[in-house]
């Protein structure tokens, strides 16, 4: 498993790995001064890298695609200034995290608040969500389902027009606003899940496709070409978006993630992608010692989606993580 985007190693060192299969170079622009260019090397399978030095938290980078156009990091974990400007380096082991002891709730017993960060509150933040917590809980809210917050074009969105799957929205406060609401819930006894869009990515600040094939044509979905689970060069669009799953789950203590409109994720593979990222989810529970869980929307209501096929099915549903269907009528 190969992660992609910036991964600060501590001592000034970052490094950098993007997936890019068709292109003949690709280089790192550092923006924050000292600005340098630093060309980055094929790794196999598609992927570039390069460790970086002299390299902190909170620099500012592009990708520079066969000595031209320069975007942002498909795999950005923060946009300061928006789906066009440079990405910025974060390091996720900076935060102080206080919740420990939290072993999450089962999925029996959560009663979930669909939370949207932008209305909630006047502010629109995740920082100001955290005083009203308290009266959620006297509800008897259990868990709150934020609704997407990838990067979006504006400061303020339903959050299905998300164009950065790994970078947590400028505008509502960024990496460190969803942590501290993470830690906040957790510390009031109340489980987490985060809305997820694994079926398009939004319109503007839309450049996956000038890194490579991660969209197919096969399929018309209403959004738009369907991003790529089946066809050529797929291997490396499932490994982004699964690697993606963990890293809510690993970098910001997710309990659970709700799969926006599985109908739209299309994969004639022999193991679909959602099968995988059962399974990737599941082995990630099994390391945590805790469950994760992963909840759907599915306009197709099709009972396949949770049926098992198989003693061993059944076993991953029951001791790991749990798809079922949430059906919204719009």
């Amino acid at each position: 498993m190969i992660n992609v985007g910036a991964r600060y190693l501590g001592n000034s060192r970052c490094q950098f790995t993007v997936w890019a299969p068709l292109l003949a170079q690709v280089a790192v622009k550092i923006v924050s001064e000292p600005e340098k260019l630093l060309p980055l090397k094929p790794i196999g399978n598609g992927y570039w890298q390069v460790i970086a030095t002299e390299i902190e938290p909170g620099t500012r980078y592009l990708y520079q695609l066969n000595g031209e156009s320069e975007f942002p990091d498909p795999a950005s974990n923060f946009q300061p200034e928006g789906v066009h400007n440079p990405s910025q380096v974060i390091d996720h082991q900076t935060f102080s995290w206080t919740d420990e002891v939290w072993s999450g709730i089962p999925l029996e017993e959560m009663i979930i608040y669909e939370l949207h960060i932008g209305t909630f509150t006047k502010e629109g933040t995740f920082e100001a969500v955290i005083p009203r917590l308290s009266r959620l809980k006297e509800l008897g809210i259990t868990a709150i389902e934020i609704m997407p917050v990838a990067q979006f074009s504006g400061d303020r969105n339903w959050g299905y027009d998300g164009v950065y799957p790994y970078a947590v929205q400028n505008s509502y406060g960024g990496p460190d606003g969803l942590k501290k609401l993470v830690d906040a819930c957790h510390q009031e006894g109340i489980a987490v899940v985060l809305d997820v869009v694994y079926n398009h990515l939004g319109p503007e600040g839309n450049y996956l496709g000038s890194f490579g094939p991660y969209f197919t044509s096969k399929y018309h979905p209403i959004w738009g070409d369907a991003i790529n689970y089946d066809d050529a060069y797929c291997d490396g669009v499932r490994e982004y978006f699964l690697n993606n799953a963990l890293y809510w789950l690993q970098n910001y203590h997710i309990d659970a993630l709700r799969l926006d409109a599985i109908q739209g994720i299309y994969d004639l593979s022999v193991k679909h992608f959602l099968e995988e990222l059962a399974e990737r989810v599941e082995a990630f529970s099994q390391q945590q010692g805790r469950k994760y869980y992963l909840t759907a929307e599915s306009d197709l209501n099709d009972a396949r989606v949770i049926r098992s096929k198989n003693k061993a099915d059944m076993e991953l549903i029951v001791n790991g993580v749990m798809i079922f269907i949430t059906h919204y009528i719009h």
